[in-house]
């Protein structure tokens, strides 16, 4: 089973962020289901690693925050592979991926390769037009969406097919100040 962690992103939000797809040539637009904010990957675990995943985050206790994102950028520089929305700097979202990262080494998992650099993804880019991606990493520089209430963190799995990766939270984990309200 392939998992990480993220934050699910309100419908509001997400039909904010699609609207910015479109404009890069053979770029690969994440689909509503796609769009999330990862907190921490994870990888390839068995059932009983997957078990201790899941009992390490239950036992997280972090406060629920407000978040925004705002502005856009490119994976990968002189070879551009994705393309994002960033958050606004937040320290209790840090807070929150540190404890999710100390929670997931404490049950045996290697750290992570990559620093937090919380983004939602948008695209996913092979053999992309440099100058489309310019144009539109300049149209989209100033986006922003509203803020939304942080309250839950997600267990995703993740299945890769010919058609991209369909993800499916496997645990909700609230956070302190949830009020039971879901996403809309």
């Amino acid at each position: 089973m392939r998992l990480f962690v993220a934050l699910p992103i309100p419908d509001s939000v997400a039909q904010r962020l699609m609207l910015l797809q479109g404009g890069v040539p053979g770029a690969r637009w994440q689909s509503r289901e796609q769009l999330h904010l990862t907190l921490r990957f994870i990888g390839e675990v068995d059932g009983r690693d997957a078990s201790a995943i899941e009992d390490a985050l239950a036992g997280i206790d972090a406060p629920a925050f407000d978040l925004q994102l705002h502005g856009v950028g490119q994976f990968g520089n002189k070879q551009p592979h994705s393309l994002w929305a960033a958050a606004r700097r937040n320290e209790l979202l840090e807070n929150l991926a540190r404890k999710v990262d100390t929670a997931i080494r404490r049950v045996g998992q290697p750290q992570d390769a990559h620093k937090f650099m919380p983004h939602v993804t948008l695209a996913r880019l092979s053999h992309p037009d440099l100058d489309k991606i310019r144009e539109w990493l300049i149209a989209h520089a100033l986006a922003t969406s509203d803020e939304f209430r942080v309250d839950t963190f997600c267990l995703y799995s993740s299945k890769l097919t010919s058609d991209g990766s369909i993800y499916r939270i496997e645990q909700e984990y609230p956070l302190r100040g949830f009020d039971g309200a879901h996403f809309e």
